[in-house]
């Protein structure tokens, strides 16, 4: 008898729909979930978490201003006034889940796209928008904010952070049990990142050192257009044991389960237990960024499935069933939103152009000799030229 002719890949392991079938599409089994799509409490036997009203209010107002913050970023790019913005719609709850589980002495290294954690860590907004417009390279102090600039090489800021984690170990403050002394550091990445030599690099150099590091990464389904189950045979915080360290899968449409795992992990990572892997299972309701068409790449119904889960929706659900909110403190928001709105837009609109020479500044913390002599050649460059100011024409001498 003549064996039967294996199905094409199939000598590379189990089928993708084995892998990502419909339960693992919507998280699997190990999913750590505290409230659910329709705004029900759950409990979770490893991550207890005790939020009082006035938190949950918090958590809700944060996701509500951060979702306008990036609508009214994505309409400012439509109209001409930013380059290019990266959108987070859908990820609400992953980054303020995240950003509210740090402490003060804690530092991110993020992406392109964590605004939201970057509203945790008190970034001007406006800051954002001066970053997207192209007027500074980001105009946020790291050092006072304990938030990186953003990072558009894809996966390099993991290698960043490790490296700082370690430094963290150097100076004393991992491990003392000092609540106000301890820190730890979040990267972010994206799932796409995450197929990246330098995450997988990062990886191994934070199981060796056990650095105090907490690998943030936000599977949002899709690498621009590539989906997930074409990058992974397996769920992706299953990778971690493969480096030495735990993994933990989370519902990153879920506020409350986020924050809980985010801040289980950063507490190892200070306590000196190393680094974890948090996987935010979520999905990107929008583009990839404003240059991209998603319609070309997934189909409407995952979409319409994955509205079905929306992070403020049920938190929505839950404050009003269980009457932590009232008409009132929605009302009182929505005016809120409206306000940073306007802020928003009037404040980008009036963001002034750069001189041309502050592009050398904030290249090195002290001056080189070889960038000093580029800064003077091109300023003896630009005093070559002479305007006219009565007709606001510049002439070459």
């Amino acid at each position: 008898m003549t064996a039967a002719t294996p199905a094409p890949g199939a000598e590379f392991g189990p089928d993708l729909a084995e892998v990502f079938g419909p339960s693992q599409r919507d998280g699997g089994p190990d999913l750590v979930q505290l409230l659910t799509p329709e705004g029900e409490r759950v409990e979770h036997p490893d991550f207890a978490v005790d939020l009082s009203a006035d938190e949950l209010r918090g958590l809700y107002r944060d996701m509500v201003l951060v979702r306008r913050l990036d609508t009214e970023a994505t309409a400012l790019q439509r109209h001409g006034e930013l380059g290019i913005w990266a959108q987070l719609l859908g990820q609400e709850a992953a980054q303020i889940g995240a950003g509210r589980a740090l402490r003060r002495q804690d530092h991110v290294f993020p992406t392109y796209r964590e605004h939201g954690v970057a509203w945790c860590k008190g970034i001007d907004p406006l800051d954002l928008l001066g970053l997207f417009r192209g007027v500074d390279q980001g105009a946020w102090d790291p050092a006072e904010f304990g938030f990186g600039l953003y990072t558009i090489v894809i996966g390099a800021q993991t290698l960043h952070a490790t490296g700082y984690a370690m430094g963290m170990q150097r100076d004393g403050v991992v491990g003392t049990g000092e609540p106000d002394r301890d820190a730890a550091v979040l990267a972010h990445f994206g799932d796409g990142a995450s197929s990246q030599g330098d995450v997988n690099e990062a990886f191994i150099f934070a199981a060796s050192y056990q650095a105090p590091v907490v690998f943030f990464c936000q599977n949002n389904q899709w690498a621009i257009s590539e989906p997930i189950e074409r990058q992974t045979r397996i769920p992706l915080y299953q990778r971690a044991l493969g480096f030495g360290f735990p993994g933990v899968r989370v519902d990153g449409n879920d506020v409350i389960a986020t924050y809980a795992v985010t801040k289980a992990a950063l507490q190892r990572a200070r306590d000196g237990q190393g680094p974890t892997l948090v996987e935010a299972y979520t999905y990107r309701m929008g583009a990839h960024t404003t240059t991209d068409d998603p319609t070309r790449y997934r189909m409407s119904e995952d979409v319409e499935h994955w509205k079905l889960k929306d992070p403020i929706a049920r938190v929505t659900a839950y404050l009003r069933r269980m009457g932590l909110a009232d008409d009132a403190f929605f009302a009182e928001l929505a005016d809120e939103a409206d306000d940073l709105g306007a802020k928003l837009r009037e404040g980008c609109k009036a963001l002034p152009d750069p001189d041309p020479m502050s592009m050398f500044e904030h290249v090195y913390a002290e001056q080189t000799a070889e960038l000093e002599a580029q800064r003077a050649a091109h300023q003896a460059y630009a005093e070559s030229f002479e305007t006219d100011h009565t007709t606001g024409t510049g002439a070459h001498r």
